[in-house]
């Protein structure tokens, strides 16, 4: 990520948080609110830089914070509509995508994610939407975490993590799961259907004809 990424991701998560807290009240609670939200553009800079050296999993496993646009969390939520169930958002960030999964009906909806301010921030967020105590954010390791309940997965991580993570969720999903990916693709999975452009584009999978597919390959295959 070179310098003018990166001051553009500092101001818009700056921008952001600035705005949640625009119009209230700064007691002396607000203004460690304020000290803490816009310190965190600072933190995601760093995040983005040095989190791969930090977290202890394999470095190829580890993705940097990028927040959704709004016509992410858009084409997302059309790719899930209709659809109930359990909703796990794999790296929820600051859980814009998971407060608007709850807002659409999927439920229950969680986000894991290990980075403590994203939590706060995602906590402090679903406090704001009305959603405290109605979604989870969970400080937990995505590859350690069972996803064999859920049947809507959103998944915005980098295209280095798509070959592990999907052996992971074909071993633990239910054929009745759709999984949606935001930025870049499943490489080895054709999807059921897509929505949006450029980074704006969603992939929704159904894991019913992925395991499908995989099944036809391995016996061509062996033929």
């Amino acid at each position: 990520m070179d310098a003018e990424a990166l001051d553009e991701l500092a101001g818009q998560l700056q921008g952001e948080a600035a705005g949640q807290l625009q119009g209230e009240a700064l007691g002396g609670r607000g203004l460690l609110q304020l000290a803490a939200t816009t310190g965190l553009a600072a933190y995601a800079v760093w995040a983005a830089v040095l989190m791969p050296g930090f977290r202890r999993v394999p470095l190829h496993l580890q993705v940097p914070y990028v927040p959704s646009s709004a016509q992410q969390v858009a084409d997302v939520m059309g790719l899930l509509r209709g659809r109930t169930g359990k909703t796990a958002d794999l790296g929820s960030g600051d859980g814009r995508l998971v407060i608007e999964a709850y807002k659409q009906g999927l439920r229950p909806a969680v986000g894991y994610e290990l980075n403590p301010w994203l939590l706060w921030l995602a906590r402090y967020r679903a406090r704001r939407a009305g959603c405290e105590g109605k979604v989870s954010f969970l400080k937990q390791d995505l590859w350690k975490a069972n996803l064999s309940d859920c049947y809507n997965v959103i998944v915005f991580l980098a295209p280095s993590v798509k070959p592990p993570l999907a052996a992971k969720l074909l071993a633990e999903l239910p054929d009745e799961a759709r999984v949606v990916a935001g930025r870049f693709p499943f490489p080895s999975w054709t999807p059921s259907s897509t929505i949006g452009q450029g980074l704006e584009q969603a992939w929704a999978y159904d894991m019913k004809e992925v395991r499908r597919a995989a099944r036809s390959c391995t016996e061509g295959c062996a033929l």
